[in-house]
C-alpha cells in the first residue's frame, strides 16, 4: 500500500529518531571520541566520492560559476546579519538578552559544508558549485565572522590562527576531494553502477553530524540552561529567520534566472550556518560565562535547518524524478503525427 503524502518520508523519520536518540542516550566519554572520528571519516569519504564522481569539466564549471557564488556569499554574510539586526525589535522580546546575542552571532557565521553538499546531492542540484561555495564560505568566515560580529555587537573580536582553520579544511575536505578526483578513472564506473553507495554516504554523514552535535548539546545541559518560555521563543525566532532566508534565496534565484540545479545550490548553501565553525569561534569571541547561551541558538538552528532542509531536499528530488519520467515518456519529434 502506498504511503500517504501526509506522512513524513523515511529520511525525515531517521532524523527525528536520531534527535530523540541523542536526547535520551547522548554519546559521551570514549563513545563521543569514537563518534567524532567516525564523523570526520564520513565527511572525508563524502568528499572523496564526490571527487571521484565529478568530471574535470564539471569542476571547472563549478569554479567559474561566479554569479552563484556571489549570491551564496551575500546570503551568508549580508542577508542573515541584516535580518538579525532589522528584526531585533520584534524578536528580542521572545528570548533573553544573551540568547538574542547568540542569534546575532549565528547570523554572522559561515555556511556549513558537509550537510550543504549532502543536501544538494540528494536534491540533484549543482554539486560542483556547492562544493566550491560551501568551502569558500568556511574560509571567508575566518575573516568575515569577527568583522560582522563586531559590527552587530559593537565589540572587539579576536580570532585564533586562521592558518590552522585553513589547514583543517584542507585536510578534511579538499585533500579527499582531490584524491577521489585523481582516482576517478578507476572509480567512476563502480560509482555509476552503485548509486546506493552515494546515497548511504550522503544521508549517513548527516545523521552522524546530527547525533554528534545534539549529544554534545544535551550533555552540556541544553534542556536546563533556559526557561521553557525562552526556549519556545527561541524556536520561533530560529524558525522565522530560517523561513525568511529560504524564501528570499528561492525567490532571488528564480528572479535572477538561475537553473533549477543552481537554485537548489543557492537555497541549501545560502541558508546554512556551521555548528562546527561556530562553537570554537564562540569560545574565542565571548566570555566563558555567556558562551553557553550564545551557542544555544546555533545548536537549535543547526538542528532545525537539517530537519527542514531534509524535507526540502526530498521534495526537490521527487520533482526531478517526476520531470525525468515525463521527459522519458514524451514523444520525440519523429513520433509526433503530422
Amino acid at each position: 500500500m502506498a504511503r500517504s503524502r501526509l506522512l513524513p518520508d523515511n529520511f525525515t523519520l531517521y532524523l527525528v529518531t536520531t534527535v530523540v536518540l541523542a536526547s535520551l542516550l547522548p554519546a559521551s566519554g570514549r563513545l563521543a571520541q569514537v563518534l567524532e572520528v567516525a564523523t570526520t571519516v564520513a565527511v572525508s569519504l563524502l568528499f572523496f566520492l564526490h571527487g571521484a564522481k565529478l568530471s574535470r569539466q564539471a569542476i571547472l564549471a563549478g569554479i567559474g560559476h561566479w554569479r552563484l557564488h556571489l549570491v551564496v556569499v551575500a546570503s551568508t554574510f549580508v542577508l542573515f546579519p541584516l535580518l538579525g539586526w532589522a528584526l531585533k525589535p520584534l524578536l528580542q522580546p521572545l528570548v533573553t538578552r544573551d540568547l538574542y546575542t547568540g542569534i546575532l552571532y549565528l547570523c554572522a557565521l559561515p555556511a556549513t559544508v558537509q550537510s550543504a553538499i549532502a543536501f544538494v546531492s540528494m536534491a540533484r542540484g549543482n554539486i560542483p558549485a556547492a562544493v566550491c561555495s560551501a568551502s569558500a564560505s568556511t574560509l571567508l568566515g575566518v575573516a568575515f565572522t569577527p568583522l560582522v560580529v563586531g559590527l552587530l555587537l559593537t565589540q572587539n573580536a579576536a580570532m585564533g590562527d586562521p592558518l590552522d582553520a585553513i589547514g583543517r579544511i584542507g585536510m578534511q575536505l579538499l585533500l579527499p576531494f582531490i584524491a577521489g578526483h585523481l582516482l576517478r578513472p578507476w572509480l567512476a564506473g563502480f560509482l555509476q553502477r552503485r548509486a546506493s553507495v552515494m546515497k548511504v554516504v550522503d544521508q549517513g554523514s548527516i545523521l552522524l553530524v546530527v547525533y554528534a552535535a545534539f549529544s554534545h548539546a544535551v550533555i552540556d545541559g541544553l534542556w536546563s540552561q533556559v526557561p521553557l518560555s525562552a526556549l519556545a521563543g527561541l524556536l520561533v525566532v530560529c524558525a522565522v529567520l530560517l523561513g525568511l532566508v529560504l524564501v528570499i534565496t528561492t525567490w532571488s534565484a528564480r528572479r535572477m534566472g538561475f537553473s533549477k540545479e543552481d537554485e537548489i545550490t543557492i537555497v541549501f548553501c545560502g541558508s546554512k550556518k556551521s555548528l562546527v565553525s561556530g562553537v570554537p569561534m564562540a569560545k574565542v569571541l565571548f566570555a566563558a560565562n555567556v558562551a553557553g547561551a550564545i551557542v544555544l541558538p546555533l545548536m537549535l538552528f543547526h538542528q532545525m535547518q537539517l530537519m527542514v532542509c531534509g524535507v526540502l531536499a526530498q521534495r526537490y528530488a521527487r520533482r526531478a524524478a517526476a520531470e525525468q519520467v515525463v521527459s522519458a515518456t514524451a514523444p520525440t519529434a519523429s513520433e509526433v503525427p503530422r
